[in-house]
């Protein structure tokens, strides 16, 4: 592939689930990355680029409108995935969620324009569609999102779209759920739960089954991130795109997971008042843009295996640093 303009980026959370992922991507690519993060799981999780030329690691809160005037002077280009990143955490202090999932970021596009950044890719959530009936849930679909971390991200999106202007380039990403391998690895999601319970308990608890949840692995949403600053304006700007690949019942997604990780597992079903359930379509990304994941849960979950035996994931049931409730309830952050 013929690559863009190389870019100077500024990835807030970029030492996150995703973040740690992506950002040797955009190394590798030639681009040079600043990070803002909190790094509340750690700054080890970008070690394998630790010490690159094209690396800035900025240890702050995206709160501080001090501290993103200076950060990103000179930068063209935002990836925003900094946030309170589940229902759970957010519901620990609603405030606290609100102030980064949705104040800060006012001031943060409100900073990126005032410093010059012409391109801003703002990574929201297939969640904000809520529950629905349709068979395939698209882009032109009313937004019914059911909780206070969805409604933000929905929120957010709206803000983007009033800024967007000639020579400021909005996209708005609405990835499925991400699963997968990371450094900075979270075990609170679908896939990635299944499949710990799957390797050290040998036994797999379904809550409910019957509802649908569309997934992404982390591989491909981190290369769709990449290709969001090499993408011309005009396909881009002010666009929405959902970014998904396999919708699978939960029940379905167990039996992925006992595929790979071996016949003796045993699955157990457990009612839930979890009823969430979408099928995510993502053919316009496919049909404007080209992209189309190539990766499967099936691949998640070997990655997974394979890590967890190569010892890469100690301490998998009771670490902290792998739930992102239990990080935010020791953290203490206000």
């Amino acid at each position: 592939m013929v690559h863009a303009n190389k870019r100077k980026v500024v990835v807030t959370g970029g030492a996150g689930y995703v973040g740690a992922v992506l950002v040797p991507k955009l190394l590798a690519q030639g681009h040079h990355v600043k990070v803002i993060d909190l790094y509340l799981y750690g700054r080890e999780v970008l070690d394998a680029v630790k010490g690159h030329p094209n690396l800035i690691q900025v240890e702050g809160d995206i709160r501080d409108r001090t501290l993103l005037g200076r950060e990103l002077a000179g930068y063209d280009s935002v990836i925003h995935l900094a946030c309170i990143s589940n229902d759970p955490s957010f519901e620990l202090d609603p405030a606290l969620g609100r102030s980064i999932n949705y104040d800060a970021f006012l001031g943060l596009v409100e900073a990126a324009k005032k410093r010059g950044v012409n391109r801003f890719i703002y990574a929201s959530s297939s969640s904000v569609y809520g529950i629905k009936e349709v068979e395939n849930v698209t882009e032109d679909l009313p937004l019914e999102p059911l909780t206070d971390y969805s409604k933000y991200k929905a929120m957010c999106e709206e803000v983007l779209l009033r800024a967007r202007e000639p020579g400021f380039v909005t996209l708005i990403l609405r990835p499925a759920t991400v699963c997968g391998y990371s450094p900075r690895l979270r075990l609170d999601l679908t896939v990635n739960i299944l499949t710990n319970h799957a390797v050290n308990n040998r036994k797999i608890t379904v809550l409910g089954g019957r509802q649908m949840r569309p997934n992404i692995h982390i591989e491909d949403v981190a290369d769709l991130y990449v290709q969001s600053l090499e993408w011309a304006d005009e396909k881009i700007d002010g666009k929405i795109f959902n970014a998904g690949y396999e919708n699978h019942t939960v029940a379905q997604i167990a039996g992925i997971v006992r595929g790979q990780v071996g016949p003796d597992v045993e699955i157990l079903s457990q009612p839930t008042n979890d009823l969430r359930s979408y099928h995510i379509s993502s053919e316009k990304i496919k049909r404007e843009l080209g992209f189309v994941p190539r990766r499967t849960i099936e691949d998640a979950v070997q990655g997974l295996v394979e890590a967890f035996a190569a010892g890469r994931i100690p301490d998998s049931m009771s670490d902290s640093r792998y739930y992102n409730i239990k990080t935010m309830q020791k953290c203490n952050l206000n």
